[in-house]
């Protein structure tokens, strides 16, 4: 089943009020900071211009898995002159029934091919129905089923291509705002595996350590500054705790400078890349965090038992 239809991103009429939509192409600056137990904080910064007075914004790009009573929108050039008074996160989104569902009882234009005189035919019919497939009235007979390419004039206005977030705004700047918004989502994670390589008198090692980063949160972050956090929201496990200490033995001969650097923020660990990266949506991406030879080592033997376990 095939559709055609048009998108428009300008500013139109819709219920009295100023609709202005904003993609990913105002965006000037992106922040991504991940923490361990699967959720994100997202920053995203656009510069978008509004009409002045009362209006709509359509905030699209947002990740699909956001959790909207996290949102927060603020101007940062202006922020007395904008202010939200109403928020919506749209998520119906466009699929095939749903787009027919909506023209229940309309007109739809229908073209096939006629394989006989080698062109196509456009045919004009009222869908009476998309329940487990479709009913057509065309020219007073009812056809259940018809081939060819359903052609729509439009895409309805409450469905929408991408999860969206919508504002009901007041402006009073004349010029464009900076606008920062953040949330949280679900769906982000990263975790770090290290690799140590004895040499043959077990008295030093090469130690390799790499950032696995796995992104389902449903948006693509491009040219993002990411920020890695060592510690679940709220509480900082023990074993990442022990993790960060391993990076503080002794090395030398490092091969490479980190690409991470690390600094303490209360009980957490924040690793910070030292250049930005796109973090594609549905992506496993692998940093290398550190890569050292040389590390000390020194073998101890440990016995662990019970005095009960033992008979005379």
């Amino acid at each position: 089943m095939s559709f055609v239809i048009s998108l428009f991103f300008s500013i139109v009429e819709a219920g009295g009020r100023e609709v202005s939509k904003s993609t990913v192409d105002d965006q000037i600056d992106v922040e991504v900071a991940v923490y361990n137990n699967n959720i994100g904080l997202i920053k995203d910064k656009r510069k978008i211009k509004l009409p002045s007075g009362e209006g709509e914004l359509r905030f699209m790009g947002v990740a699909s898995q956001i959790m909207p009573v996290t949102v927060h929108v603020e101007s940062l050039n202006y922020p007395k002159d904008f202010s939200v008074v109403e928020q919506n996160y749209e998520y119906d989104l466009i699929n095939s029934d749903k787009l027919l569902d909506k023209y229940v009882g309309k007109k739809v234009k229908i073209v096939v091919w006629n394989e006989y005189q080698d062109r196509k035919e456009t045919v004009e019919a009222v869908l009476l129905s998309n329940n487990n497939g479709q009913i057509y009235k065309i020219n007073n007979e009812i056809f259940v089923g018809h081939p060819g390419i359903k052609v729509l004039p439009e895409i309805p206005e409450d469905l929408i291509a991408k999860p969206t977030l919508t504002w009901l705004y007041d402006n009073k700047a004349a010029n464009e705002h900076n606008l920062e918004v953040s949330y949280l989502t679900n769906n982000i994670s990263w975790k770090a595996d290290y690799v140590v390589v004895l040499n043959k008198e077990d008295t030093s090692a090469n130690i390799s350590g790499w950032v696995t980063l796995d992104n389902k949160s449903g948006a693509t972050y491009r040219n993002a500054s990411l920020k890695l956090i060592a510690g679940d929201v709220h509480r900082a496990p023990v074993a990442y705790r022990s993790k960060a200490v391993m990076m503080d033995y002794a090395m030398e001969g490092a091969r490479a400078a980190p690409q991470f650097k690390e600094k303490s923020f209360f009980e957490y660990h924040i690793y910070n890349l030292q250049r930005k990266t796109t973090i594609k949506d549905k992506q496993t991406k692998q940093v290398s965090l550190l890569e050292a030879a040389g590390a000390r080592i020194q073998k101890e033997f440990v016995v662990e038992g019970s005095q009960g376990i033992f008979t005379r």
